[in-house]
């Protein structure tokens, strides 16, 4: 069959980067499998106004920090090219345009195989594939009936198209609130929201708020030791006077329509309203078909795991995972913590 690897990391995105790491810091003999040509995760697939939310100095990776000369709040731009030196300063041991579709096991190894019918084999597997391959849009009634354009917000990329169009955004997270904020200025455009947006200030006493966060210790607090999840927060951050263009009605808020009909909306009140196009920002889900054979996942899709150790599979291991061990783990700044962690453990499996 081939070459047998201590450990193969299933996407090559930020979580996979940062497992790759410690990895090779650790000296075993891996492979990271990513589905494109070119591993950078799901950042070129964003829109293309994107800032990260919390500071460059938050937003570095194990082993390698992020610019000082990039922006204080880095572009997707920027975040893309730091992914491209990251992978160029490690040299990591990638195979792009190697989708992993299953995974067996048997006598105690994996084997995976991909769209392309290759396969590879492991010893242990770290998934790193995140949730953007599965964007979530509710069920509302008369979806269906509506002739204006529904999309999710994985596929906006910028207002070009919404010029002068009625446009709603649908929820209340820091996605939501910057597309809802870029389309006001260029059309009229409410934020369909179940709560009001909480906004935070984005710097407190001079400084930011991660920084707040970080030395409470609530950034890295484990969560999952007292919660099956930890808790989303739909707090957002203002990073350029989102109060006050939400308080002027540019984006406005609007309660959630409850259905729609042919032609836009009906909202909580009763009233209808034509619409041109509905933006669901409103997250993702798991996405982990490749490993429904080995019972790694249960009847919902969702990884059987705690801190990032399969309990139902000897071998596994998750990066990326919301909620994964602590309030950040599915981002720049929490992967590399939840990577250290995850190669520790994987490590010590490979000993007995």
């Amino acid at each position: 069959m081939g070459k047998i690897y201590d450990a193969i990391v299933v996407g090559g995105g930020q979580a996979g980067l940062a497992a790759g790491y410690y990895l090779k810091k650790n000296k075993l003999q891996y492979l990271i499998l990513d589905s494109s040509n070119q591993a950078r995760g799901s950042w070129p697939d964003y829109y293309d106004s994107l800032k990260l939310f919390s500071p460059a100095s938050f937003a570095s990776l194990p082993g390698l920090k992020f610019p000082k000369h990039a922006n204080e709040y880095p572009s997707r731009f920027e975040v893309i090219k730091y992914l491209e030196d990251y992978i160029q300063f490690f040299q990591f041991p990638i195979e792009g345009n190697q989708q992993v579709v299953s995974v067996k096991k048997e006598d105690e190894i994996f084997t995976l195989i991909t769209e392309k019918g290759n396969r590879f084999q492991s010893k242990t597997i770290i998934n790193a594939t995140g949730s953007f391959r599965n964007p979530y849009i509710p069920d509302i009634k008369g979806i269906e009936l509506f002739k204006g354009r529904t999309f999710h917000s994985s596929e906006y990329r910028n207002p070009t198209s919404f010029i002068n169009k009625r446009n709603i955004v649908v929820g209340s997270g820091n996605s939501a609130v910057q597309i809802a904020i870029e389309l006001s200025e260029i059309s009229i455009t409410s934020l369909a929201v179940r709560n009001k947006v909480n906004l935070l200030k984005q710097k407190v006493l001079g400084l930011d708020l991660h920084y707040w966060i970080r030395i409470t210790g609530f950034d890295n607090f484990p969560f999952w030791r007292f919660r099956k999840s930890v808790p989303q927060s739909n707090s957002v951050i203002d990073l350029g006077n989102y109060k006050e263009k939400i308080k002027e009605g540019n984006p406005d808020q609007k309660r959630m329509f409850t259905s729609f009909y042919s032609d836009g909306v009906v909202w909580a009140d009763g009233s209808k309203e034509p619409v041109d196009a509905i933006i669901f920002a409103t997250g993702y889900k798991n996405y982990l078909p490749h490993l429904a054979d080995i019972g790694a996942t249960d009847i919902n899709g969702n990884p059987i795991h705690q801190a990032g150790v399969s309990t139902s599979v000897k071998g596994l291991y998750y990066v990326g995972l919301d909620g994964q061990r602590t309030f950040a783990s599915a981002t720049l700044r929490g992967v590399g913590p939840d990577s250290k962690f995850v190669v520790q453990k994987l490590l010590r499996f490979l000993k007995n």
